[in-house]
């Protein structure tokens, strides 16, 4: 089976400061593989949170998170500070998704941490069906 891949997108619109705490240490004392996927879940909130939104209110419809892609690069431990970059792509009737670059400075070096994709798709969770990306959040995404 191959090994995922993600392209990244050359720019980033969103970056977020995000603290390593004690709690996000596994045994290997190091930030084990749910804490990378905690880490983007905060910076996609705070990325809708900057574009006015949540992700149960993403201009009157909400948001699940279909399929995700993690490339892990190297470790992070207590004290580090995670700078999170998000940027959204590949937008679609009723989907986007949203790139995650996660760096930390180590003596006076940007090292890549890890790398990831989430893709996510509009609900209605009243119909319990897919929607259309708002008009408005279209707008956003892609001026973003």
């Amino acid at each position: 089976m191959p090994r995922i891949k993600i392209d990244l997108p050359a720019d980033f619109s969103f970056t977020s400061l995000i603290p390593v705490r004690i709690t996000d240490l596994n045994y290997g004392n190091h930030v084990g593989n749910d804490t990378i996927l905690s880490l983007i879940h905060e910076a996609r909130v705070q990325y809708l949170h900057s574009l006015g939104y949540g992700e149960l209110n993403f201009a009157g419809t909400g948001l699940i998170m279909a399929d995700v892609g993690i490339e892990y690069k190297a470790e992070l431990h207590y004290g580090d500070k995670v700078k999170v970059s998000v940027a959204a792509g590949d937008i679609s009737k009723i989907s986007f998704d949203l790139y995650y670059k996660l760096e930390k400075e180590e003596d006076g070096k940007i090292i890549l941490v890890a790398i990831a994709k989430t893709g996510m798709v509009c609900f209605d969770y009243d119909k319990k069906k897919v929607a259309a990306i708002p008009a408005e959040a279209r707008e956003k995404l892609e001026a973003k």
